[in-house]
């Protein structure tokens, strides 16, 4: 659980974060298939609060927006959409996702996708020091700060779980 410095193991997202100079730590974990956010942090021994998962959407508009919250949260899709100015939006549909981010289930993270979506991370994370989310790759945690993370993904902060 110690820096990496492996280049093999960097991630789109890794690589962005060092080319703004924010300070991350990456954290592995052995992971074959999709491990829900509560068992990896289990399988890492962290705080269900400092972990984060990467959800994104669909809007009628056929716009895509992403949205990080807690792994023991729920989305409120009418809350999320009032965030992002849309009438409605749902989840896209786990088949289009890696076609769409170039990230796998497990392994999405907010940062590095194959496009620049707005993302919105759940206010809760503000009152955080720091927050656990995907590497970009199943396997691979960072953590770093909620405002450095938002920085990162041009997000912001909205009240968007249930």
């Amino acid at each position: 659980m110690a820096k990496h410095k492996e280049k093999d193991v960097k991630t789109n997202a890794m690589r962005i974060l060092e080319q703004k100079k924010i300070p991350y730590v990456v954290h592995t974990y052995d992971c074959e298939e999709f491990m829900d956010g509560i068992s990896m942090a289990d399988a890492l021994g962290q705080p269900h609060e400092l972990v984060y998962k990467t959800l994104v959407t669909a809007a009628k508009s056929r716009e895509h927006y992403v949205f990080v919250i807690p792994i023991e949260a729920e989305l409120d899709l009418k809350k999320a959409a009032k965030a992002v100015g849309e009438k409605a939006i749902e989840m896209l549909p786990l088949k289009e996702l890696t076609e769409l981010t170039g990230y796998v289930r497990g392994g999405c993270t907010c940062i590095g996708m194959k496009k620049q979506f707005p993302v919105v991370m759940d206010e809760s994370a503000r009152k955080l020091s720091k927050v656990m989310v995907s590497g970009g790759r199943r396997g691979s945690q960072m953590e770093l700060s909620p405002q450095d993370l938002m920085r990162a993904a041009n997000g912001s902060f909205a009240d968007v779980t249930a």
